[in-house]
């Protein structure tokens, strides 16, 4: 009898139940929530279906993402592998790679001023910057905060590696898919606030264009110049580059393909497992988390502002030539923010049509936060 109490206790106490805090059962709603945005509501579920799956599997049961030195067997969690190529920022540039082989730098050639509102919009992240440091975050924790106002995860992810950040990560990579995710939500009520109902119905001229031999140059001209300047932003730029160049050059369709496909979808679930994973409630539900929620929201919302407000300077200064809306399209969250742009300025006037323009700032401030991450290993000696 004493056996198969013996039994039964050892087989109740190796079940989840035994374990979990209140701490777990709150991040399992959370991923729970997330499940819901992102199959319900279709907010970015790319990105959100595998971080929430990531985030409730951790909850469950923390030891997939175990270091070997955590375990009694030495081998590790199945996550924690996955979590070492974030680490070793390898999963964010195969990301870039993927986003370049996918992009159409089209619209940034034809109408080179994107690159301005581009640059505009990065104004969030030092801005963060400054807040996390007076907030009372080290300058490489501040740093790596700070990109989440960009828009983007695999800059984030990746300049917290650099600058060995790995404990803020999974708060860094969650807040920062979150608000790509929350664009829609995000973005308009600030750009209808920053703008007029006649700006917004502003139709911009058709962009002109591009040869195939200005495509091509693109990529490798971007590369040499930025690399030269802050080689730091090699792994980053170079691979989206790449990409790019694989798409645009003609002759290599079979590497576009894998890399805008099987492989990009591939690092998606490694990378979004992962980061989910990072998110045990030990890890996650404390102050500086709450700090860095914070943080990355005003820097988004603050870096839309800015966008829009240099969207609005030039379309004085080009006498109402450019229209307003597509300076938000100025953080990375391809193709997010320039959808958001095509939406709100429909809703003015069913007529206009900003989705290729605002792709020109859109793409560019991919560029821009690489380079802001740049700087900062730059500053850092890196």
């Amino acid at each position: 009898m004493s056996y198969v109490a013996n039994t039964l206790g050892n087989l109740l106490h190796q079940t989840a139940f035994a374990n979990l805090t209140l701490g777990n059962f709150l991040m399992i709603a959370i991923a729970g929530v997330f499940l819901y945005l992102a199959i319900a509501k279709d907010f970015e579920p790319l990105l959100l279906v595998p971080i929430a799956f990531g985030m409730l599997l951790v909850n469950i049961y923390p030891d997939i993402i175990a270091s070997p030195a955590e375990t009694s067997n030495g081998v590790g969690g199945l996550l924690y592998y996955f979590y070492q190529l974030d680490e070793w920022s390898i999963l964010p540039s195969l990301i870039f790679m993927g986003v370049g082989a996918m992009t159409d730098f089209s619209p940034l050639i034809a109408n080179p001023i994107s690159f301005l509102m581009g640059a505009g919009a990065q104004f969030g992240i030092y801005m963060a910057y400054l807040m996390a440091i007076l907030m009372g975050f080290n300058d490489e924790a501040a740093a790596a905060i700070s990109i989440i106002g960009g828009a983007d995860g695999p800059t984030s992810i990746f300049l917290a590696g650099k600058l060995g950040q790995s404990a803020l990560m999974g708060p860094i990579a969650v807040a920062a898919y979150s608000y790509m995710s929350l664009v829609p939500i995000i973005q308009p009520p600030i750009m209808k606030l920053l703008t007029t109902e006649k700006t917004r119905k502003i139709h911009m001229a058709q962009l002109r264009p591009v040869s195939k031999l200005e495509k091509i140059l693109f990529p490798i001209v971007v590369t040499v110049v930025v690399c030269l300047i802050l080689p730091t932003t090699a792994p980053l730029v170079g691979m989206l580059m790449l990409g790019n160049l694989f798409k645009e050059c003609g002759v290599v369709r079979q590497l576009t393909e894998t890399a805008s496909n099987a492989m990009m979808y591939i690092v998606v679930i490694l990378l979004g497992t992962s980061v989910g994973a990072s998110t045990s409630a030990e890890a996650f539900l404390n102050v500086s988390t709450l700090k860095i929620v914070a943080l990355g929201l005003i820097a988004f919302m603050v870096a839309t502002a800015a966008g829009l407000i240099l969207g609005n300077l030039l379309c004085l200064v080009t006498k109402g030539k450019i229209n307003p809306l597509i300076g938000s399209a100025g953080v990375s969250a391809v193709p997010m923010s320039a959808r958001v742009s095509q939406k709100v300025g429909a809703e003015a006037d069913p007529t206009n049509f900003l989705l290729m323009h605002a792709m020109g700032p859109n793409v560019a401030g991919v560029i821009g936060t690489a380079v802001a991450a740049g700087v900062f290993m730059a500053i850092f000696g890196v």
